[in-house]
C-alpha cells in the first residue's frame, strides 16, 4: 500500500491496479471513508499493511506495518513476518494537553511500542493463519468467501482491538489485516531424495494474555493464561498433513504474584468456584478440538504439588469421558489430519494433547517436541517419504532442522511470556544437556528474576492497553484521574535508598583504614547490620516493592 499524508487527512491506496478506491482517514474528525481517485500529495510512505488504530491521551494513532520479510509459503500462499511498525499520531502537536497528560501520553506510547516490538508477528493477505488446516477444510464455501478478518479465529488475532474501527464498517474490510503473534517456521527438507516442506506454527491466544507471574490460571470464561495452539504441517507433492497440540496454564483459579522470592508460592483461590472455571475451559477445548489427553508436567512435590493434586482431582470430579489424564496410546488417542492433493480427507485428528507445566514454557516445549516427532514419523511414513524401517530421528540433516525449529519456537513463546528465551533449549537443539546450555539457563533465569520483579508490571499494562483490556478515556489526566500518576508511599522509596547507602558505607569502611582496627570493625558491623535489617524489611514486604500493573488495578476498581 501507499500512505499519503497531509495536514488534514491520511490517504491509503492499495498498490494493485484493479482497486480504484482509497481509504481516507480524517485526522480531525477521525472519520473513515472510501473515496475515488483524487490528486494525492507528494509526501508518501510505502507500507505493508494497516495494523490498526489506538487511542491514547494525545488522541488516535494510526499503526502501520513498515517492513516485512517472507517466511515461506503454505499451500502456495505467502506468509510474512512483521519486521517494523510505525505509530503516526492524528494530532500534529501536543498543545491541547497539560504537562501531566504529555508525560502520560509518552508512557502510553512506550507501552504500545513495547508490545509492537515483540518478536513473532505474522500475517498473510491470502492465507488464514488463525485456523488449522483441518478447520479450514471442514468449513463451508460461504465461510471461505468471507474476508480474512471476518472469518478469523478471534482467539489468535492480536490486533483485533486495533482494527475495531475499520471492522465496524463492512466496506472497509478489505483494509483489515489480521495479525497473529506466535511463531512460524517454514523449511524445505529432503529425505531419500524426496523433497517436502516442514512447517511449525504456534498461535498465541489474546485472551487472558500477559506476563509470567501476573497472568496465571483461568478467568471466569475458562480462558487459560499463556494459551498457545501449535500446528505441525508437512507438505509433500500437493498432499498436506497436520498435527495440532495445545498448551495453557493449569486451568484453575490460582495466582503466583512476584514478591522478590525466586519462586513465589502458587496460591489456589478459596473464593471462586474452581470446578466451574475448570469445566468451562475443557468444554471449550472439546468443542474446538475433540477429546483431550492431558499431560500435566507439574512437580509431584514442593510448591507445585498442591496444584498437581487439585488438577487430578478436578479431572476425576468432572466425570467427562473426553478427558484422559494418565496413560495413553499415542497412535490411538490423537491421530493427525491428512489431506490428499485432490482435496479428499484421508483422516481427521479427533483430539489433542493439552500439555502444561507451571509456566507452560520450557518443560512443555520439550514434551511437545517429542510428541511432534512421534507424529511426524507416522506422517512421513504415510506419504512414502520414509522407507519401511527408517526412523525420522536417524535423518541427520532433517533432524537438525526439526530440533532447531522447535528450539526457535520455544524461544519466541518464552520471550512473550517471561521476557527471556526458553530454558533447556540445548536439549531441544542437541538432544542432551550441555555446560553452555546450563550457563545460558542460569543467565536467562537471572534476567527472568529481574524482569518478573521489577519490570513486568509495566509489561502487563502494555499488553492490556494493546489488547483493549484497558481503554484510555477521553480527557484522562485532566477531567478523569490518571492511573499512571499514583505514587508509592514514601517508605517504599526510602527503604531501597537506605539499603544502598548502608551497603555503600559498609564497602567504604572496609576500604578506608581507620586509626584503630577495633574502630574500623565497629563501623563495618554497624553498617552491615543496617544493611541486613533494611534488606530483611524489604524482603518481608516484597510484594510492595515489585513493579505492579497500574492499568489492571484501575480497570478492576472501575468495574
Amino acid at each position: 500500500m501507499i500512505l499519503h499524508i497531509t495536514d488534514e487527512k491520511f490517504y491509503i491506496a492499495p498498490r494493485d491496479s484493479g482497486t480504484k478506491e482509497l481509504l481516507v482517514i480524517d485526522r480531525n474528525s477521525t472519520e473513515l471513508t472510501l473515496e475515488g481517485t483524487v490528486n494525492l500529495p507528494n509526501f508518501v510512505k510505502s507500507i505493508c499493511g494497516i495494523m490498526g488504530i489506538i487511542r491514547l491521551v494525545g488522541g488516535p494513532y494510526l499503526i502501520v506495518i513498515m517492513k516485512k520479510v517472507k517466511v515461506g509459503e503454505i499451500d502456495s500462499q505467502t506468509i510474512w513476518k512483521v519486521e517494523e511498525t510505525e505509530m503516526i499520531p492524528y494530532k500534529r502537536s501536543t498543545g491541547h494537553l497539560t504537562e501531566d497528560q504529555i508525560q502520560d501520553n509518552k508512557i502510553y506510547e512506550s507501552m504500545t511500542k513495547l508490545v509492537l516490538d515483540l518478536p513473532g508477528y505474522y500475517f498473510s493477505t491470502t492465507y488464514d493463519l488463525t485456523h488449522s488446516l483441518a478447520r479450514l477444510h471442514n468449513t463451508s464455501p460461504e465461510f471461505l468467501s468471507m474476508s480474512l478478518h471476518e472469518r478469523a479465529d478471534q482467539r489468535f488475532v492480536w490486533n483485533g482491538h486495533l482494527l475495531r474501527e475499520l471492522a465496524n464498517q463492512p466496506e472497509l474490510h478489505r483494509f483489515t489485516l489480521p495479525v497473529m503473534l506466535g511463531y512460524v517456521g517454514i523449511h524445505s527438507a529432503a529425505i531419500n531424495g524426496r523433497s517436502f516442506d516442514y512447517i511449525l506454527m504456534s498461535r498465541r491466544s489474546c485472551f487472558r494474555a500477559g506476563v509470567r507471574y501476573y497472568m496465571r490460571g483461568v478467568d471466569s470464561e475458562g480462558h487459560a493464561a499463556n494459551y498457545v495452539e501449535t500446528e505441525q504441517i508437512v507438505q509433500y507433492e500437493g498432499n498436506k498433513s497436520s498435527f495440532v497440540q495445545t498448551r495453557g496454564s493449569v486451568p484453575m483459579f490460582w495466582s503466583q504474584r512476584p514478591n522478590l522470592k525466586y519462586k513465589p508460592k502458587p496460591l489456589l483461590s478459596n473464593t471462586q468456584k474452581q470446578l466451574d472455571g475448570f469445566q468451562r475451559h475443557f468444554d471449550s477445548q472439546i468443542v474446538n478440538y475433540g477429546k483431550q489427553v492431558i499431560i500435566n508436567l507439574l512437580d509431584h512435590k514442593g510448591a507445585e504439588d498442591k496444584l498437581e493434586k487439585a488438577f487430578a482431582r478436578y479431572v476425576y470430579e468432572t466425570g467427562n469421558n473426553s478427558l484422559k489424564y494418565e496413560a495413553f496410546d499415542f497412535h490411538y488417542e490423537c491421530r493427525y489430519f491428512m489431506l490428499r492433493r485432490d482435496g479428499f480427507c484421508i483422516r481427521q485428528q479427533e483430539g489433542v494433547f493439552r500439555t502444561n507445566c507451571i509456566d507452560c514454557l520450557d518443560r512443555t516445549n520439550v514434551v511437545q517436541s517429542l510428541l511432534a516427532r512421534r507424529s511426524l514419523q507416522h506422517q512421513l511414513e504415510k506419504f512414502g517419504v520414509l522407507n519401511p524401517g527408517q526412523n525420522v530421528h536417524d535423518q541427520v540433516h532433517f533432524e537438525y532442522i526439526f530440533k532447531n525449529t522447535w528450539a526457535d519456537n520455544a524461544d519466541y513463546l518464552a520471550v512473550h511470556y517471561s521476557g527471556t528465551g526458553a530454558l533447556k533449549t540445548d536439549f531441544t537443539r542437541t538432544g542432551k544437556r550441555t555446560k553452555w546450555g546450563l550457563l545460558k539457563d542460569g543467565y536467562n533465569s537471572s534476567i527472568r528474576y529481574y524482569k518478573n520483579n521489577f519490570s513486568d508490571g509495566f509489561r502487563q499494562d502494555a499488553i492490556d492497553l494493546f489488547l483493549g483490556n484497558y481503554i484510555v478515556e477521553e480527557g484522562e489526566g485532566y477531567i478523569a484521574p490518571s492511573p499512571l500518576q499514583k505514587q508509592k508511599e514514601a517508605k517504599f522509596i526510602a527503604l531501597p535508598v537506605i539499603a544502598l547507602v548502608a551497603i555503600s558505607m559498609c564497602i567504604i569502611c572496609l576500604l578506608i583504614p581507620a586509626a584503630e582496627f577495633y574502630q574500623q570493625a565497629m563501623y563495618v558491623l554497624f553498617w552491615a547490620a543496617a544493611t541486613m535489617v533494611t534488606l530483611a524489611i524489604i524482603y518481608a514486604n516484597g510484594v510492595e516493592f515489585v513493579d505492579r500493573p497500574k492499568l489492571t488495578q484501575a480497570k478492576v476498581k472501575s468495574d
